[in-house]
């Protein structure tokens, strides 16, 4: 099947879902597709043994396979997804929460890293599986990150303070740009392929990706606004837009800088002062009309195919009794994290604890996670992590994204009203 046949297939399922969803369901789009996706998945592999001779998850792994997510997703959408999700950020209310912001990205996502490292490391030994401290880390690096695409489009639901709101959508934007660090950091060294990592490697690394990446959104922003500057064809803006973000992520990659971070920053110069300048108040309603649009798209795509990777897992007693364990340890350490990281010196007194409930039960896991743990290498070793990841995943996206509203009505009455 070539490319766009492969890419109507997926609309056309993607279609029919989220009219499935609507007519029964009445969940959230996304999470209605994801979930009878996930239906169909476990109905083909719970019939597939019943007919012996024929393989009925064959064609739809075949299909998985030419779609390859983790490639399609980490080197294509997500340069799209990102840049959506930060055209909407309000940057003044960022920058005022910016120290938070800043603590809980890299300062959680290194802590939420050890502590599940930690604590897979506890659980694992206990049901019989060997799995070396490093994979653990691995493990940690995967599900660290809360993000982007699950985040900001739950945002949109709830009537959350603005300045909570700011710093919900700065960690989710940024983190995932941190936990891809780490895990390029240490994967390495779980397959061998290094044998350690100092902290001056680490660092390094970090320096070159994450401020780097940084460093070239700015840089890259800021000379898209001067380049449009005084144009008043708005489909110029549009075109300027499709290649910043396009361009920075490449370029980043190119560099071996954070694509992530580099066309979250680029994407943020849309919401500055300098940015409302250079685009014209009609340009920018179509701006944000067809990002918006771009972003329904891709993220209906995207959960239509975290619910088919499931045939990607074969099912194992222990390896069920994991995630069963760990789901409720990535919650603890989620709290934690965030805990540690910033609750005591950046949120005033007086939201800490409502702040800490919201932040905790917020950190959904999604694309990143799913695609990072589909691009482990072969072997025993990815045959117990990736039933764990998309546990823990599929616990967040449903569970916590649809009591989510619940949580911010018993904490924030009046912001819900």
């Amino acid at each position: 099947m070539n490319s766009l046949g492969l890419f109507a297939l997926l609309m056309v399922g993607a279609t029919c879902f989220g009219v499935l969803n609507e007519r029964l369901l009445k969940l959230p789009m996304t999470i209605g597709i994801l979930l009878i996706s996930m239906v169909i998945s476990m109905m083909v592999m719970l019939i597939n043994p019943l007919i012996p001779g024929y393989d009925l998850q064959h064609i739809p792994r075949s299909l998985l396979g030419q779609v390859n997510l983790p490639e399609t997703f980490l080197e294509g959408a997500l340069s799209f997804l990102l840049f959506a999700g930060a055209m909407q950020v309000n940057l003044g209310l960022l920058l005022a929460r910016g120290k938070a912001v800043a603590a809980l990205a890299i300062f959680g996502t290194v802590l939420a890293v050890a502590l599940l490292a930690g604590a897979a490391w506890f659980v694992f030994p206990l049901l019989g599986m060997q799995v070396p401290f490093s994979w653990c880390v691995v493990l940690g690096a995967i599900l660290a990150p809360t993000d982007p695409v699950s985040v900001v489009g739950m945002l949109r639901r709830l009537g959350l303070p603005d300045s909570l709101q700011a710093v919900f959508a700065g960690e989710s934007l940024f983190n995932d740009g941190v936990g891809v660090v780490i895990f390029g950091t240490v994967i390495g060294v779980a397959t061998g392929e290094a044998q350690s990592v100092a902290m001056t490697d680490f660092v390094v690394r970090f320096l070159i990706e994450a401020v780097g990446g940084g460093l070239l959104g700015g840089v890259s922003g800021w000379l898209a606004l001067k380049i449009i500057r005084g144009v008043k064809d708005m489909q110029i803006d549009l075109l300027a837009s499709l290649a910043l973000a396009t361009g920075t992520y490449s370029l980043a990659s190119a560099l071996h800088m954070s694509g992530p971070i580099a066309v979250v920053v680029a994407g943020m110069w849309l919401a500055t002062d300098a940015g409302k300048r250079a685009i014209p108040e009609h340009s920018r309603q179509e701006l944000v009309t067809f990002w918006g649009l771009i972003d329904e798209i891709l993220n209906a795509l995207l959960f239509l195919l975290i619910g088919f990777e499931l045939l990607e897992i074969t099912p194992h007693l222990p390896t069920l009794v994991a995630t069963l364990l760990i789901i409720p340890l990535s919650v603890v350490v989620r709290g934690l994290s965030v805990f540690l990281s910033t609750m005591p010196v950046h949120l005033r007194k007086g939201e800490r604890g409502k702040a800490l409930g919201v932040l905790t039960w917020g950190g959904l896991r999604g694309g990143i996670s799913v695609a990072l743990a589909l691009g482990l290498p072969p072997g025993g070793l990815r045959e117990t992590l990736l039933p764990v990841c998309y546990g823990v995943v599929v616990f967040t996206i449903i569970v916590q994204g649809l009591t989510m509203e619940r949580v911010v009505n018993r904490l924030y009455p009046k912001s819900t009203s």
